[in-house]
């Protein structure tokens, strides 16, 4: 029979009980303010025991601070080395295949199995189940790019079968990671640039769904972008696709259901639905995103995120301004930025 830990933070009772065993599992899930000294401390610090009387609980140290108190320098309780280590070690068990159930990756790293899911997804942007799942479809996708056989590809991967395989890529496969990599090796995308109310408009799309929406460019950049590619202008099938792109550029904020085809980074991809969760006619800031993404302090991150989204309009960078409420930079003039901001919002078309 397995012996479930003690919860660390049920009640301030719990968090003392786990103080006074210095409970490693409970650090990073409260600090400890001892009053009487001004410090706070994690769990498991090993400074001497304070009066409980002394003793008054926060969520992080970000509130400790706000109470006035300054973190400890023998536990160093705002230190995130241990956690980007534990984040690593995680993040080498699944790639090698070992462990990936929250319960082994919590013993791994020391850590309690629910507390280190929330490290790790404050970390990456996903949850240790849904990194290795992605990890997986990467996987197979690049090796069915590669593979003289398809079965071969989907075991190599890490699939029991290829029933689970298919399943699990329902509606996923597309232009593999290995083929964004390689310019597009093996893949045929239909392109067209067309004039709207914005100017001269390039979309292109894979069988999957739209790879490039983008202003002022044509056929030499989309070439440079995917130069193993075989492009195809046109075409009764994509000529329906691209009606609703126009649309969806001439009217911003109106729902379209339009396929797309774009790869990126785990935290790419966690930014860019972050960008597409953001309502019409409203706003973010970097700052914003990157905690959304789940890192707040990856700042710089999310606005490389936001400046390597392929697909204009569609996943919708010109909705990130600076935080001082400033337009700012657009990859395609901040005149087009601020027009599509003014139509979401109600503005004059």
């Amino acid at each position: 029979m397995t012996t479930r830990p003690a919860p660390c933070d049920a009640d301030d009772d719990m968090r003392w009980a786990a103080v006074m065993r210095r409970d490693r599992a409970c650090d990073g899930q409260f600090v400890t303010g001892v009053l009487s000294t001004g410090i706070y401390c994690r769990p498991s610090c090993a400074a001497r025991h304070p009066a409980r009387s002394n003793v008054r609980f926060f969520v992080d140290g970000a509130q400790a601070r706000a109470a006035g108190l300054r973190p400890c320098k023998r536990c160093l309780p705002d230190d995130v080395s241990r956690d980007e280590a534990a984040v690593r070690a995680a993040i080498d068990s699944i790639r090698s295949g070992e462990s990936a159930t929250l319960n082994e990756l919590g013993a791994i790293t020391g850590y309690s199995p629910t507390h280190f899911s929330r490290v790790f997804k404050r970390a990456t942007g996903l949850s240790p189940a849904a990194y290795a799942r992605a990890l997986k479809e990467e996987r197979a996708r690049d090796a069915l790019s590669g593979a003289a056989r398809v079965t071969d590809a989907i075991y190599d991967a890490g699939y029991e079968a290829p029933s689970r395989f298919y399943a699990a890529m329902e509606g996923k496969l597309g232009m593999s990671a290995s083929a964004w990599r390689n310019g597009g090796r093996g893949v045929t995308i239909r392109w067209a640039v067309v004039e709207t109310t914005l100017g001269a408009m390039l979309v292109a799309a894979t069988d999957k769904g739209v790879c490039r929406l983008s202003f002022d460019e044509g056929e030499e950049d989309l070439r440079g972008r995917f130069p193993r590619a075989e492009l195809a202008e046109g075409g009764a099938e994509f000529s329906d696709l691209l009606e609703r792109v126009i649309a969806a550029v001439e009217r911003p904020g109106i729902a379209q259901d339009i396929p797309l085809d774009v790869a990126g980074t785990a935290f790419q991809e966690v930014c860019w639905k972050a960008l597409r969760e953001i309502p019409p006619g409203e706003t973010r800031s970097y700052s914003e995103i990157a905690a959304a993404a789940g890192n707040p302090k990856a700042v710089r991150a999310a606005g490389s995120a936001n400046g390597a989204n392929n697909v204009a309009v569609l996943i919708p960078c010109h909705r990130v301004i600076r935080s001082d409420g400033g337009i700012g930079g657009y990859a395609y003039g901040t005149a087009i930025k601020e027009e599509l901001l003014k139509r979401e919002q109600g503005g004059k078309e």
